[in-house]
């Protein structure tokens, strides 16, 4: 499609994201990489006066927010519903949204709060995609990117349930590349520690002292996870579907070295 430049001064690519989770954090991250290179956006979050605080600051001309809890089937809908009405296709999704309310040993893991991690984490990951797939990109095509964790590739001790759910998160992006392709491209990104809210009580009061485990010197940043994301709903990725990027900071180098 025909780039058109905007009063804003923003070249408009004329193509549309749906990014979820995305009120701060990660998903903010990949919602501004989108919005600076000229995509228009639907963000989703659970806190109303967030999304709306997060949708003013990413620019209100060009993107929306609709609030819910990514789980929920009833909200999946209407958050694709809205952004067709609002901008009349969806080409790329971005399942961000992620919860780990637990912290300790799988033995005393309350399996209900299991089953609400694999809910949001996994579940509706998967509902999202069926709807954008049958709401456009079936007939239009587009790319999917999944947000899932150096924890789907390692154990990650007091944090189990988030690990698994995100390696079940890697294996429903193999599953919908082949099924989608090949109209649809779908890849997933498996960060490490990004300094995010969700993830501070990993670096808080000891940043340096984490920091210092990466290679590279520094945790990431969402920016970091915001690029990758663009580069996977780009041209310059339209051979790649079924991957996993492992964005890390170079710590799996470290694996095994004594």
């Amino acid at each position: 499609m025909t780039e058109t430049v905007q009063d804003s001064g923003v070249r408009d690519s004329g193509r549309v994201a749906l990014v979820t989770g995305a009120s701060r954090g990660i998903g903010y991250g990949i919602a501004e990489a989108f919005v600076a290179r000229g995509d228009r956006v639907c963000i989703t979050g659970r806190n109303e006066d967030a999304l709306k605080e997060a949708v003013d600051r990413l620019g209100a001309d060009r993107v929306i927010g609709v609030a819910g809890k990514a789980h929920d089937e009833s909200h999946q809908g209407i958050a694709v519903e809205r952004t067709m009405e609002a901008f009349g296709r969806v080409d790329f999704l971005v399942n961000n949204a992620g919860t780990n309310p637990v912290f300790g040993p799988m033995a005393d893991m309350d399996l209900n709060v299991a089953r609400k991690v694999f809910e949001t984490n996994v579940i509706s990951a998967l509902g999202f995609a069926q709807r954008t797939w049958k709401a456009w990109q079936g007939e239009n095509g587009g790319a999917i990117v999944n947000i899932a964790s150096v924890a789907a590739v390692s154990a990650s001790p007091f944090i189990g349930a988030y690990g698994m759910s995100k390696a079940a998160m890697v294996n429903l992006t193999l599953q919908l590349a082949h099924e989608f392709a090949p109209r649809v491209r779908v890849n997933a990104i498996a960060p490490a520690v990004v300094k995010t809210k969700f993830a501070q009580a990993l670096y808080e009061g000891r940043e340096a002292e984490a920091a210092a485990a990466y290679p590279l010197g520094r945790l990431g940043v969402p920016a970091d996870i915001g690029g990758a994301a663009a580069f996977l709903t780009s041209a310059q990725s339209d051979w790649v579907t079924g991957q996993t990027l492992v964005v890390d900071g170079g710590i799996f180098l470290n694996a095994g070295v004594a």
